[in-house]
């Protein structure tokens, strides 16, 4: 049996490790479990259940809470592209003046943190690229 890769899980398990780590204590990364991803009947209606309680299509994968500022992140694997509900949240997001950035590894996690002007008990390595912007 071959083991299944699940890149975009791999990498929000790392990024809210090292998120742990370098945030100052008191700080909350915390994981929005949003969507029931199988296609059978009892995970439709699953998924009808958890949007009656308040599940919003298209919200980020990990919102992070420090020091008065909230920053969300949308977790996608190096090949990943947002869902046009994903779009919409971002829109949305940015346009109450929230942070919102798609990150792919730890290194644009901290390079958001930064970006956004979070305290971190670490310093972000230099960004290779532009965070969030490109998906602006």
């Amino acid at each position: 049996m071959t083991k299944q890769r699940h890149p975009e899980a791999d990498a929000q398990r790392a990024i809210v490790h090292a998120l742990r780590v370098v945030l100052p204590c008191g700080s909350i990364v915390h994981h929005s479990a949003n969507e029931v991803t199988s296609g059978s009947r009892s995970a439709k209606s699953r998924q009808a259940i958890l949007q009656g309680m308040g599940v919003h299509r298209g919200f980020s994968d990990l919102i992070v809470l420090s020091g008065g500022r909230v920053l969300f992140l949308e977790v996608k694997s190096q090949t990943g592209r947002l869902s046009p509900a994903q779009a919409d949240f971002r829109d949305a997001v940015r346009d109450q003046g929230f942070a919102w950035a798609q990150v792919r590894s730890v290194d644009d996690a901290l390079g958001a943190l930064a970006e956004y002007g979070f305290t971190a008990r670490v310093k972000a390595p230099p960004s290779r690229s532009r965070i969030g912007r490109a998906a602006r």
